[in-house]
Order: structure tokens, then C-alpha cells, then sequence
């Protein structure tokens, strides 16, 4: 790239961001200048511009080889428009939220060139505008004030990885504190607000004199260790392995980081016991569910003596079935004992020991409560068994007033037994939560699969509790009979005791054989990972629902065991998004009304997305799946439905949403999809796990298709070496 001319200033309007990277803020953009007929490409560090904004620009004209002519930015500076033509253009932008191009053209129509002093100092005059009301009027004025606070942060950031969506969450967080906070401690925002991690935080505090051994330094990325590892599912880590990970993500020595953990734990951030370093909250959570398991266990039975046997006989009378000895064993332990775990993998009769639990209590009028901790389990729990099922969440009620739960160690479910099902994913923090509510006179049932994946979240619960004794653990190994011929349950099975799947080698894209052979299971062959990319976009937009009549975004589901490369979850989510559901004729709406870019990622109705991390505000959890059935560019907001209701998002918070289009084998835990597909590569090598792959083929009800190398499927199939996690609540367990 030439440079064609020494250092000039231009003002224009910016039409158009044409590409811009969240981490340097590097920008592609159109700008119309004041001066000129054409508008001109300008590139550079552009923070937090947007659309319709008047830019003074200063740098220096350049000659790209491929893409001609274009304006250097060096620096920038916002400029407010003088004119009601420009002023017209600059509010109808949707830069200020509330006001689109109808109320732009209403408000410069009454007051001109004076509008924007008027929407700075006198807002209460807007009410004179048609159709602007006291609420509206407030809510132009906020919007304003917080655009000008955002870009004033954004200025004081703008050289330390800040986006114009950060900037607007820290905003968020601390209003008009937002600079002091940053300036005490910018390590706060690393702790405070999503999206915004260590590394940007300790960059800042370089850039502000902060010194590389500094006690707050140090301190800060001891604490941030342990959040990556609580990340990753342990709940505390050993003193020296926590030593040497903080000494080499700081570049200081051992001993000085040593002397900062006693520091925390002194001031109580830390908890040291014996030779493992937890946070306190992961400390405080797992000795608490330990102490609470112990007392439900020791309180005396509450429930009304049942002859068993009798019970068990009218039970299968009523359903003309015929249990299996484990069956009836489990549900026998169920009504007998204060804990119970019931765990094996699918056709092996959960469910119907569920409903037996359900309906031998119903008859004895006692109360039976159900949980699940995702939406989509509870209501399979619920169908199933004909009784009302919750979420775990829902179940304890968060109170936004007091951000906790209505149900706790103060308030206890009303209950005689609790059944939690896919206890698999239950976490450390939400099975204290939970624990706190139970009454020591009700009984717990923990139903899942201990083979599956553990918990996105940190722990092990399910395994430590079922390792420790502390219970009554019944495992179900036997294959119910008329699942013996899902070969989906067959081979889950096979899989999960070190076996190679069964798979017709079958296309799917001639469909299900005509006569014999596999119709649920398909291995699709193929070695090269861009051949499989564009195999799996054939079987989603095409194939699949072609042959199989499964909708491509409601039935069939994406499963890869990595987010990053050619087959990561990132990359099949930007293909299948625009061979599924692309702009174009299926819309009547103008295109900043079919999608809105934030975070590196388009956002598009009818698109699948996912909840990333629980908001009790929006009553929506980690996991949670839903559709983009409205988006808003003058309010700013994006609409989802969830579960059959509309929740509603601002675009800063869009970093809570993912599109699911493909998600990664671990957020599907405790989901069913009538079809999925699985990418297995030689590439996903370091995830290439039995559990891994057990858990994605039991997510399937109808229709099981692998793709990829037979080397990367064996591979998974023989590695049963999961990574151990920290806990010790198995300990805790068997301690007491």
C-alpha cells in the first residue's frame, strides 16, 4: 500500500461500515464527504462509529494494489451536524435510540437546526412533536445522554481493545462512574462485566502505570486463574499448579505470587484447604451441598410405608408393561430411601421408573415434585410423565428484588420427594442452590447418565456423589426391548463400552435403504475437513429434509466437538446460516430490519440461537434455545422466542446470544433433536473423547448421521481417558 500524499483532514457523513474487527476496531467504511459527488473508502482505527455519523478525519490518501484509492485514518473526531438536512440524516441513522427515520423527520421538521440542543437541554420540549409522549420524550434524552458517555469512554479506551458494545456495557454498569472505576481499578471490568477478560483489563492497567509485580496485579490474575478453571469445571486448584499457571500468565516470579494467595485468602477471596486454593464462593458451595446431602440422609424417611411389591404389581397392571429386575429395584430403593441415583444409558427404562415413582406416590396422595435443569428437559419430564415439570430454576423462583431464590434454607419446597432428571448437568453452585431447598423430611431422586459428559458447569456432582456411597445407586445396564431396535441405542451402547458403531456406509442423500440394512445410523466417509463442511451443509439445506421430512432449523441439529477451524461450531454457524436462511425474497422487510451486526456476528430473523450464560432478569439460562422473531433498529432491540414466550434483548447484550444452527457437543447436554449430525475429524484431536461422542449420539430420537475420517472415529471410540476435574466433594462426602 502507496501513500500518495502527505497529512489532510476530510469531514463527511459515514454511510457504510463495510468490515470492521471488534478487537483493533480496524474499519472498512464508505464516507460521503462534505466537498465531494462520490463517496470515498476510508480504513483505519475507527472505536464506536457508527452509521450516519459526521467524522473529521485526519491522515493520509494511500493506493491499495486491489482495492484503488482510500483515505488512511489517523485520527477522528465526531462532529455534530449544523444543519437541519444533516441533522435529519444523523438522527434517522438509529444512532440515537428511540428515534428512527419517522420521528428524525417529525422533531427537525419543528425545531430545525436547533434540534440537537433541544434534545440536550430542553428534551421536555419533544412532547410538542406528534406522537412523542413524557415516556418517549425521557427516553430520546437517556438515549443521548448515554451515547455521548459511551463515546467519551470509548475515547479514554480506544487504544486498549474496547468495542463500541463494551464500551455501551461498562456504561451500563457503573453510569457515570464508568471512568473513575476504570482509573482506581481496571481490573474491575475483567470481574464486572461479561465479554470484557483479563488480558484487556491488564492492558489498560499498563498503559496507567500499573507495574508488572504489583500486589494488585498479582492478586487480580491469581483470581483470574481460578475463574478459568472454575471455567473448565473444576472447582479448586493444587497451591502449586495455581503458583506456577498465575507466574507464567504474568511473567513474575513464584515466590511473589505465593505471598498474594495468602493475601486473598487473609482478606477471604480464597479459601486454602489442605494443599487445594478454591474461590470462596466454589469453597463455600461445596462444603455447604456436602453438609446438606449428609443431613438429608440422616433425617428419618418421610414417606408413608408402601407394599412394594403390591405397589409395583397394580403399577404394571395399569400400564400392561412387564419390569425388569432393575426396574423394579430402582423404584423400590426410590421409595425406600432418602437418596437415590438412578443412572444408565438411553432404552434402559429411566423413563418408565420415573413415571412408576410418580404415579405409586400420586396414589398414596403424596406430593412429587419434578425438575430438570434445562426447559427442553423438563418438558420431556413432564410428557412423560404426566405430571408438571420445571426447571430448577423455575422451581426455586428467582426474586430479580433480592437476586436470589424465593426457595432456600429459610423457605424449603413443599414436598414429600424431589426427582431431578439428567442430573448429569448438574453443577456445583445450582445443586447447593437446590439442596438449600429441600426439606430434610423429603427424599431425592437423581435420575442420568453418569456416562455422559459432566456438567458445563463447575464440578462433578452426579459422579462424586455416586463414587462417594452416600446414597443408593442403582445402574441400569440392560436394553429395554423395544429400543433393541433403535440401532442409535444400540450403538450408543456399543460406543460407550469401547466399540466401533454400527453404521450403514449408505448415502443419506439416496435416503434410508429400500429393503433391510440401518435407517437411523449413517458414517459417512470422508478425510478431507472442507469436502465434510460442504457435506453437512448439503444434508441440512437439502438432503435430510428432502428424504427424512425433518425442518432444517427446528429438527436437525449440528454437533462438533471444537469451536474453532474449517468444522468448528463459529464456522458451520456463519455456512448453514446463510444456506438455511439467507436474506432475500422470503423477507418484506428492509435489511436493517432482517439482521443487525454486533460482536463479530450477524443476527438475522428466523435464525437459531442460544443463551450463553443464565439471566434471571430475562428468566433465560445457559443452554436455552430459541428463534429471532423480530429485530427493532430504532429501539435497538432484538426479539427471541423461548419455550413460547418473547424475550426481548438490547443489542448490547447480544454477546449472550449465539446462532445454534451448530453448537458444541457440550452445550447439548440435556437436549433431544429428532436429527443430528456430527463432524468427527482427525483435526478435532485433542477433544476426541468416548464421552464426547457418546454424549452426541444420544441426542438423537430418529436420525444419527458421523461424518468425517474411520482413523478420528476410533480414535474417539478407544480414548476413554477423560480430563479429571477438581472437587472434593467426594471427600466431603464419604468424610461425613
Amino acid at each position: 500500500m502507496a501513500a500518495d500524499a502527505s497529512q489532510e483532514s476530510i469531514t463527511g457523513t459515514l454511510e457504510r461500515i463495510l468490515y470492521v474487527n471488534e478487537e483493533n476496531h480496524y474499519t472498512v467504511a464508505s464516507l460521503q464527504p462534505e466537498n465531494r459527488r462520490e463517496p470515498v473508502t476510508v480504513v483505519g482505527n475507527l472505536a464506536a462509529v457508527q452509521c450516519g455519523e459526521i467524522l473529521k478525519l485526519t491522515g493520509r490518501w494511500t493506493t491499495h494494489k486491489q482495492f484503488g484509492r482510500q483515505f488512511q485514518v489517523e485520527a477522528f473526531e465526531s462532529v455534530l451536524p449544523a444543519t437541519a438536512t444533516g441533522i435529519k440524516k444523523y438522527l434517522g441513522s438509529g444512532l440515537i435510540k428511540g428515534i428512527g427515520p419517522k420521528f428524525a423527520d417529525r422533531i427537525v421538521n419543528h425545531f430545525g437546526d436547533r434540534t440537537l440542543e433541544v434534545i440536550d437541554q430542553f428534551s421536555g420540549k419533544l412532547r410538542e412533536v406528534d406522537g412523542i409522549g413524557p415516556e418517549r420524550a425521557r427516553r430520546i434524552r437517556s438515549a443521548w445522554v448515554e451515547q455521548k458517555a459511551i463515546r467519551d469512554i470509548m475515547i479514554f479506551l480506544q487504544s486498549y481493545g474496547i468495542s463500541s458494545s463494551q464500551a455501551a456495557k461498562i456504561y451500563k454498569q457503573y453510569g457515570n462512574d464508568a471512568m473513575q472505576v476504570v482509573k482506581a481499578n481496571p481490573y474491575q471490568l475483567a470481574r464486572d462485566i461479561h465479554g470484557i477478560g483479563f488480558k484487556t483489563a491488564d492492558a489498560i492497567a499498563a498503559h496507567m502505570g500499573v507495574p508488572a509485580d504489583s500486589p494488585r496485579r498479582i492478586r487480580a490474575g491469581i483470581l483470574h486463574v481460578l475463574e478459568e478453571l472454575t471455567d473448565e469445571g473444576h472447582t479448586c486448584c493444587p497451591h502449586e499448579e495455581l503458583c506456577q499457571q498465575t507466574a507464567a500468565l504474568l511473567t513474575v516470579g513464584d515466590d511473589k505470587v505465593k505471598v498474594e494467595i495468602l493475601a486473598l485468602a487473609a482478606g477471604h477471596d480464597i479459601g486454602i484447604e489442605d494443599d487445594l486454593v478454591f474461590l470462596s464462593r466454589m469453597l463455600r458451595a461445596e462444603t455447604d451441598l456436602a453438609a446438606r446431602l449428609k443431613a438429608l440422609t440422616q433425617a428419618p424417611l418421610g414417606l408413608p410405608e408402601i407394599k412394594l411389591d403390591l405397589a409395583l404389581k397394580w403399577f404394571e397392571e395399569k400400564n400392561d408393561i412387564a419390569l425388569a429386575a432393575a426396574q423394579r429395584e430402582a423404584i423400590k430403593a426410590a421409595l425406600t430411601s432418602k437418596l437415590t441415583v438412578i443412572t444408565g444409558g438411553p432404552g434402559v427404562g429411566k423413563t418408565t421408573i420415573t413415571r412408576a415413582i410418580v404415579k405409586i406416590l400420586g396414589a398414596k396422595d403424596c406430593r412429587v415434585l419434578l425438575a430438570s435443569p434445562t426447559g427442553r428437559a423438563a418438558k420431556r419430564l413432564s410428557e412423560s410423565t404426566g405430571a408438571t415439570a420445571q426447571t430448577i430454576h423455575r422451581l426455586l423462583k428467582y426474586d430479580a428484588a433480592t437476586h436470589g431464590f424465593v426457595h432456600n434454607e429459610r423457605k424449603a419446597l413443599n414436598g414429600d420427594l424431589l426427582i431431578v432428571d439428567e442430573a448429569s448437568m448438574l453443577d456445583l453452585p445450582l445443586a447447593c442452590q437446590l439442596m438449600k431447598a429441600v426439606p430434610a423430611s423429603a427424599s431425592l431422586v437423581l435420575v442420568g447418565d453418569v456416562d455422559q459428559l459432566p456438567s458445563v458447569g463447575p464440578g462433578n456432582v452426579l459422579r462424586d456423589i455416586i463414587e462417594s456411597g452416600v446414597g443408593r445407586t442403582v445402574r441400569l445396564t440392560e436394553i429395554y426391548r423395544q429400543d433393541k431396535a433403535s440401532h442409535i441405542v444400540v450403538n450408543a451402547h456399543l460406543v460407550n463400552s469401547g466399540q466401533m458403531p454400527e453404521a450403514t456406509r449408505d448415502s443419506v442423500a439416496a435416503g434410508p435403504p429400500q429393503s433391510g440394512g440401518l435407517q437411523d445410523f449413517y458414517f459417512i466417509e470422508q478425510d478431507d475437513p472442507e469436502k465434510v463442511l460442504q457435506t453437512i451443509i448439503a444434508l441440512v439445506s437439502d438432503r435430510i429434509p428432502k428424504r427424512f421430512g425433518f425442518d432444517p432449523i427446528d429438527d436437525i441439529q449440528v454437533l462438533a466437538p471444537m469451536h474453532r477451524g474449517v468444522c468448528g461450531v463459529e464456522n458451520i454457524n456463519r455456512q448453514l446460516q446463510g444456506a438455511v436462511n439467507p436474506v432475500g425474497a422470503k423477507f418484506s422487510l428492509k435489511l436493517n430490519e432482517q439482521q443487525v451486526e454486533r460482536y463479530g456476528r450477524v443476527y438475522r430473523v428466523r435464525d437459531k440461537v442460544m443463551q450463553i450464560r443464565n439471566n434471571y432478569d430475562k428468566d433465560v439460562f445457559n443452554g436455552d434455545l430459541g428463534r429471532i422473531a423480530a429485530i427493532d433498529p430504532v429501539e435497538q432491540t432484538l426479539t427471541v422466542t423461548m419455550d413460547d414466550r418473547a424475550v426481548i434483548y438490547d443489542f448490547t447484550d447480544l454477546d449472550e446470544l449465539l446462532p445454534a444452527y451448530c453448537i458444541s457437543i457440550h452445550k447439548s447436554q440435556g437436549s433431544e433433536y429428532p436429527a443430528v449430525i456430527v463432524p468427527v475429524l482427525t483435526q478435532h484431536y485433542v477433544m476426541l473423547q468416548r464421552n464426547l461422542l457418546y454424549t452426541a449420539i444420544t441426542r438423537a430420537r430418529k436420525l444419527v448421521v458421523l461424518i468425517g475420517s474411520r482413523k478420528a472415529l476410533s480414535i474417539a471410540v478407544r480414548n476413554n481417558n477423560t480430563a479429571a476435574r477438581y472437587t472434593r466433594l467426594r471427600h466431603r462426602l464419604q468424610a461425613v
